[in-house]
């Protein structure tokens, strides 16, 4: 099911022994467009630091009660790796925070996931792994036995690409002949956690419509600029089927707004 991304903002995530903060905003890979992390206001609990948590943990998204439960304790993600979340997340520092979780390591996999197209069962993966591993490997003895640094033979790219969902929220887009709005909030998918789009605010070039783009439509993103460029036009956008955030994302929206913009459905990739 598809979720707006702005909905989750302020929910209460908790822990297996009580609550650990609420969510402020999200990191997302642009080069696949998914979410690799949530950002955790902690406010007087750890004194006003944010920690984050990956997907990878995540066992319930309940909506209706505005809490995300996730399958860590207080003690872990009060131990977890510091990260400044105000300076750009290297690969060394996603690495030192997979290995403390016993997390797979997502990239350089042709999987979203690592070894899995959803994070449930990457995580579930590496913990059948690492349990093998403890169980078989003596040599394992007196070394970490997480998924992480069981793959150190990989090679680490540093090629980071984790954007923040609070800094795009405002980026202008523009079609091939001229801007048509702004970014306004991002639509994910509830098991694999992938921005399936980005939804725009049209309003200033036609007043009460918003409308959806897909991240499959994005020509390029300049940040200096804080623009992203779509591969349609003012015309396509203007004609396309309104988006409305009051209303569950519909499979029939979805064809629809592929067939108008002659595209092939992500669904059918």
């Amino acid at each position: 099911m598809l979720r707006s991304m702005n909905d989750l903002k302020g929910f209460d995530i908790l822990a297996t022994d009580g609550e650990i903060g609420d969510v402020e905003e999200f990191y997302f890979d642009d080069e696949r467009w998914a979410v690799r992390y949530i950002v955790v206001n902690t406010g007087d609990w750890l004194a006003g630091r944010q920690v984050l948590v990956s997907p990878f943990s995540v066992m319930q998204v309940d909506r209706e009660n505005g809490q995300l439960h996730v399958a860590l304790t207080k003690s872990q993600v009060g131990k977890s790796p510091d990260i400044n979340t105000r300076k750009p997340v290297s690969r060394q520092m996603e690495t030192n925070y997979a290995d403390y979780y016993g997390y797979p390591y997502y990239w350089g996999s042709p999987l979203l996931w690592g070894a899995e197209e959803r994070p449930a069962l990457a995580a579930q993966q590496s913990l059948v792994t690492t349990a093998s591993t403890v169980a078989t490997d003596a040599a394992s003895v007196g070394r970490s036995t997480s998924a992480g640094t069981a793959a150190t033979a990989r090679v680490l790219s540093e090629d980071v690409h984790l954007r923040s969902t609070q800094e795009v929220s405002s980026y202008s887009i523009a079609a091939t002949d001229g801007e048509i709005g702004i970014v306004e909030d991002f639509i994910m998918e509830d098991d694999t956690w992938a921005i399936r789009y980005l939804a725009i605010d049209t309003h200033k070039w036609w007043p009460g419509k918003k409308v959806m783009i897909s991240p499959q439509w994005i020509a390029s993103i300049d940040w200096a600029q804080a623009k992203v460029h779509i591969l349609l036009s003012r015309e396509g956008i203007k004609q396309s089927p309104t988006y409305d955030s009051s209303k569950l994302i519909s499979p029939e929206y979805e064809t629809q707004l592929y067939r108008h913009h002659g595209q092939t459905g992500y669904w059918l990739n």
